[in-house]
This record gives structure tokens, sequence and C-alpha cells, in this order.
């Protein structure tokens, strides 16, 4: 301070000579005053600030003093329902009482009241009420009864038994002996017993002094009046060690379930006094500002100079940054054209950033996308999401340089500027091409992987096919040879040998019917190659197999067991697959019963059922060994297997095309007395969007008796 007031004297004496010889003394005379306005108006906003800062301080003690009120308000209230616990005893429930007054100070009485007060008329049978009184003072109602006083109570009674819920009533004067009283407020329970509905109700009487003082602090009370007061100001009850200044008041209004009651609280401080000798203070004020500013100025231009350095080498680190991303990024403004891009970007377009720089349309859009896109553009500009668009990215095309098209995932967020205002789009932008290419190599491969599949399983039919046509082939032979012969008799045909001969033709017509119906099943096996999901019902997935199942079920004695599927159900999925799918596991389930498994109890079933959430569920079930916890460990991995003439593909394959449904493929061994396992999928119903087509009779889905059973012409033509 020394140097600044050394450097002041010879400044008036110099003003005159400075005015003689014409230099400016406006500018130093328009600073002075500025100082001197700055200074005043700083200390009115220091007055203010003192002032805000003492009613901010009364604010937050009302709203802590209100919700320390509603929290005593609720345990009272919780006491007072604990009380009914049990329904307890008139002795249990008086001991109750007298614990909860004396635990609540505030609680000043309590009684059980008769759902109709003996008071009124005509209610002179019912039992008067039994009351407790707060240990702490004398009886509440000694100098004035109850009786007189209970107009407040009963109309809260009446409300809480009609709502069923706790009510307060209006708060009322109790009086004393000598002229003095306490200002109260009742609260009412119906109490429910077990037995039946409300017949009583409980009524506790709270000291709303008490009420203020257990709701506040002491060093809140020693600084603070606290009081409630009736809406034109009237204070009915206070609490604190003083009286407010009437400066700094808060109200808030409690609720209270049936009454509101406004709590005010007003701080004991006065107005802040301004400092006694203002002229000295303004003066040492200014000297201070001057030698503040002076060195304010020097340290802003220091920080300006680092904080221009730091923001040159944060930029240069940001773009060095995206420089080494491989992700790109791109900016757009609300117009759509490009406003920025870091080097991934135009090494993935193939352009060079001048190139893409305040463009629209950009370069690196496809001529013949380019209305869509726009289409797609104008409606972000509309503040809406276009269609195929999330937060999770959407899948676009763009143009490289070379003019190739490749795949790209789009993530874009709005950009907002440092004052809110949304100035465009960023996006970051990933080049999915190669992914995609390996995803279709994936899907070629697994599409192989099932036509091996498929041709290990033509394989194993054509050897059943040899087996099977045998058989009815014979049989056409044999009774060929004797349609023959009985022709070749010579002379007329008598009745018998025309009645055999029919016969025989018969025979020989389903015989080669039955043949066809073989061929037939494996040849549209074989030439199915639909890709698309459809709604397919169930029963005709299970009809399709059929047939190829009870091949391989006629080699090994198994029988074929289908439960009964519901009328109408349906699934969506790729027809071909599917049937695939159960090929496989219904020929492993019978391939499991061969060795291990007598004859009469080789049994496969299929079921087929509604699951959660619109799913279907199929459940393959053998008699066989079962599966070794060793072996369930690898059962779908692809090429395990157990036989020595498989590939190991067929549980692989079949879990691929459940999951590509969106279902799964599990198995579970049976329990005791049963043994086997059973393996289940689920696959998915189709939308309700249509009624669906009455089911046909699901003739085929009984157990083979012509296999199972044969006929003795049918037994007598495979021999």
């Amino acid at each position: 301070m020394s140097p600044v007031s050394t450097a002041l004297p010879p400044v008036a004496p110099s003003l005159p000579s400075l005015v003689s010889r014409g230099r400016p003394v406006l500018p130093w005379v328009m600073l002075v005053a500025l100082l001197a306005v700055a200074q005043t108006l700083l200390v009115g906003l220091t007055v203010v600030y003192e002032n805000k800062g003492a009613q901010e301080q009364v604010d937050a003690a009302a709203a802590a003093v209100s919700i320390e009120l509603r929290q005593h308000a609720e345990r009272d209230l919780e006491g007072l329902q604990a009380l009914q616990w049990n329904d307890p005893t008139d002795a249990q429930w008086r001991r109750g009482a007298e614990l909860l007054l004396h635990r609540h100070p505030e609680l000043l009485h309590i009684e059980k009241r008769p759902l109709q007060s003996p008071r009124l008329p005509g209610n002179a049978s019912v039992s008067p009420p039994i009351t407790v009184d707060s240990p702490y003072r004398p009886p509440l109602f000694s100098h004035v009864p109850r009786t007189e006083m209970a107009a407040d109570t009963e109309l809260a009674c009446a409300t809480a038994q009609r709502h069923g819920t706790p009510a307060f009533s209006r708060s009322y004067f109790v009086p004393f002996s000598g002229g003095q009283g306490i200002e109260v407020i009742d609260v009412c329970l119906p109490v429910s017993h077990s037995q039946g509905g409300a017949s009583e109700s409980v009524a506790a009487t709270l000291s709303m002094p008490a009420l203020l003082s257990q709701s506040a602090s002491m060093e809140l009370l020693r600084g603070h009046e606290l009081s409630f007061v009736e809406a034109d100001g009237t204070r009915l009850a206070r609490a604190g060690l003083g009286r407010g200044g009437g400066v700094y008041v808060a109200q808030r209004l409690i609720d209270l379930p049936g009454q509101t009651l406004v709590l005010r609280v007003d701080s004991a401080a006065g107005r802040p006094r301004l400092i006694p000798p203002l002229a000295v203070s303004l003066v040492l004020g200014l000297s201070l500002a001057l030698g503040v500013v002076v060195v304010l100025l020097v340290r802003d231009m220091r920080r300006r100079y680092a904080a221009e350095n730091a923001l040159a080498e944060a930029l240069a680190f940001r773009r060095a940054m995206e420089d080494s991303l491989i992700t790109g990024m791109r900016a757009r403004d609300l117009q759509g054209r490009v406003t920025y891009v870091n080097l991934a970007f135009c090494r993935m377009v193939g352009l060079t950033e001048a190139q893409i720089i305040g463009c629209n349309p950009p370069p690196y859009w496809p001529p013949e996308l380019v209305g869509e896109y726009n289409r797609r553009q104008q409606l972000r500009m509309d503040g809406l999401r276009p269609p195929g668009e999330s937060q999770q990215g959407f899948e676009t095309i763009f143009l490289r340089g070379s003019g190739e098209r490749f795949a790209v995932l789009i993530f874009e967020a709005p950009l907002v500027d440092g004052g809110g205002r949304h100035t465009g789009w960023m996006s970051a932008v990933l080049d999915v091409s190669e992914q995609r290419r390996v995803e279709e190599l994936s899907r070629q491969q697994q599409e192989r992987l099932q036509a091996t599949a498929r041709l290990a399983t033509v394989g194993e039919m054509a050897s059943l096919l040899s087996h099977e046509l045998n058989q009815p082939l014979a049989a056409i032979a044999s009774y060929a040879a004797g349609s023959l012969n009985v022709m070749g008799s010579g002379g007329g045909l008598d009745a018998d040998a025309a009645a055999a001969l029919r016969h025989a033709a018969m025979r020989i017509a389903e015989q080669a019917e039955r043949a066809g119906r073989v061929i037939k099943s494996v040849h549209d096996f074989v030439r199915r190659r639909e890709q698309a999901h459809e709604p397919l019902r169930c029963d005709v997935l299970i009809e399709a197999v059929l047939p190829l199942v009870r091949l391989q079920a006629r080699k090994s004695g198994a029988r074929i067991e289908v439960e009964r599927i519901e009328p109408g159900l349906r699934v969506q999925c790729d027809r071909t697959m599917v049937e695939q799918v159960l090929l496989n596991l219904t020929r492993n389930g019978i391939q499991a019963m061969e060795l291990d498994t007598p004859v009469k109890a080789r049994e496969l079933r299929i079921k087929v059922a509604s699951a959660a959430e619109g799913r279907v569920v199929f459940r393959i079930s053998d008699r066989g060994p079962g599966i070794s916890p060793e072996v369930a460990q690898r059962l779908f991995t692809p090429f395990f297997t157990t036989r020595p003439e498989g590939m190991g593909l067929g549980l692989s394959l079949c879990r691929t095309v459940v999951e590509q449904h969106g279902g799964t493929l599990d198995f579970t061994s049976l329990q005791p007395p049963a043994s086997g396992t059973e393996f289940r999928f689920t696959l998915p119903a189709p939308a309700p969007a249509r009624k669906p087509a009455p089911p046909r009779p699901l003739s085929s889905l009984t157990t083979d008796d012509a296999v199972l059973n044969p006929t003795p012409d049918d037994a007598a033509s495979a021999t």
C-alpha cells in the first residue's frame, strides 16, 4: 500500500498542469468514476448477497424442519398403528400406549374410542373410551372435560373411518388452570380387527409446541423462532429461544392426512450493517482495486498465453488421436454439408479432405441412392428418426473413389456446441465390408456342410431303400406270377378264379403304390432347397419326415409314437432345414436303441406343444442307454461322433439351424424307472396376423400297423 499512497499525492497538483498542456484528462476521470461506481455497486451487491444468503439459510431451515415434522408425524402414526397389532386386550393396549407416550414427548393423550361416540344422543349404551395421558405433564383434559372438546376429533375419526386411513383434525386450544393452555392437534386411526371390519378408532393428541421443538435442533432453535400460524398470520404455537427479527422469514406447508399446517420460520438476525467509516473503506478499496487490476491484467495475460498453448497442444493431440483411429469420424451441419472428416474416413472412401468438406450431396454417396439418402436426411432435420435407424447404429452403402461400393455401419448422435445449441450431427463410421464377406463365406461353408450331411443321409436312405423296396417288389412279382398262372390255365375263368385274380391285381397295385411312396419321400427330401422362413403347421412337418423315420424304424424294429398335436399349432421356419433337424434327431434316437435296448422296449416318442413367450417346443425321446457325462461335454462339437461310420456333423448342424431360427437345442436324461434321452428344441411361433386354416387329420401320425403287424398276404409276398 505504501507505493500507491506515495504515488497518489503528486497526481492531484499535476492535473491543472496536464489540462494546461492539453493532455487528455477525461479518460482518467472516467476511470476514477467507473471505479467509484463499481465500488459502490460492489458494496450494494455485497449487502444483497448477504441478504440472499441469510434468506436461503432460513429457507433451508424451514425445509429441514418441515421434513423432520413429517417424519415425526409418520413415526407417531406408526407407533399408534403398532398398538393395534394382534388384536391386544385392553390391558395390553394400555401398556403399549403408556410406553408410546413415554417414548414420544409430543404425544399428550391417547384414547381408544368406540365407533359411535357416547356423547351423541342415543349412544348411551356405547362403552366409554380407554384413555392414557402423558407421564410428563398433568392430564390434558383435567380442567375442561374431553367430551366438550371432541368435535374436531369426532370429525377426524369420521373421516378416517370413511376413507380407511389416518386423519388429522383441526388444531384447537386446551385451557389449563391459571389462564394458561396449549395448542394441540388430534389424529384419528380406524381400528380393523381380524374378526371383522372397523368397530372402533384410536385418537391421539399431539402438542404443537412440542412437535416443533422435537423437529428442530438446539442450534436451529437458538437462532430462529418456529411457529405454526393460521392462513391470516395468527400464531398458534411457537418454539425457539428468542424472538424472530421479522426480516428473514420462510413459510412451508405441512401436508398431513386430512389437514394442512403452515410452518413459519423467523430468523433472529437483522439486516446487515454497513462498515461505519464508509469513505475510508471506499478509498482503501479503490487503492486495492487499482493494484489488483494491474496484477490481474498481468496474470490474465499469462493465463491467456498458457491457455492458448494448452489449446494448441490439445488440438494437436486430438488431431493425432483422430488420425490414429481406424473408425471414420464425420461431422455435418444442419443443412447436411460435411464440416469435418478424419484421416480414417478419407482412407475409407478413398477421397481427400478437400474433396469432401462442404459438399452436399457428399461424393461418397452412390448416385442411385442419393434420393433415398436425402429423404432420410430430411427426416432427421425434421426431428424424426429415419426408418431402420436406432441408437445401436444402422447399416448403409458408401462409394469409394475407385467406384467400389461397400457396406458401412454408422453410429450418429446430435452435435451440440458450448451454448447447448444443436449445430449438426457427429457420426462414427465403420467399414463392415470385410465382415460381411466373412459372414458370406461362413454361410456358404455352412450350406456346404448341410449339403454334405444331406448327402450322407441320402446314402443311408439308399441302403434302406434297397431293403425296403425288396418286399413290395417281391410281392408284386409273386402276385403277377399267380395272375399269369390263373390266366394261363386255359378256358373260361370261374367265379373263384376271377376273384383270386382281382385280389392279386389289387395287391399288385397296393405294393406298387407302397414302393412309390417310399421313393417319393426320399425324392422330396433331396429336392427341397427353399431357404425362406414361412408359417407351417407342426403336423405337416412331422408328416413329412415320418416315412423316412419309419424306414429306419423298420430296420431296427422300433416303434414310433407321436402324441396328439394341438390343432392349428404353427411355427415360423425354413421347412427343409427343420425337417433335417427332425430327421437327424429321430435317426439318432433309433440308432441309440439298436444295441442295448430290447426290441419290445424300443420306442421313439415325438411330442409337440406350445411354450411360453410365443414358442413351440419339439421333444424327441428314446429308450436307449442314455448319454454319459464325458460324451455330453462334447456332444455338439463338430466332427465328434461315437459311431464308426458317423461324420460328427449331425447334432452340430442341428444346433446351428435351431439357433439361426432364434431357438435353443438341448437334451436331458430321463429319470428312472424310464431310461433314455430326450432332445428338445424350440422354434418361434408366427405372429397372429391372420386366422390359421383348419388342420387336416393326422392319419399318418399313428403307429404303422402294416409294418409292425403285416397281413398274411404281405408276409407271404415277402417270402
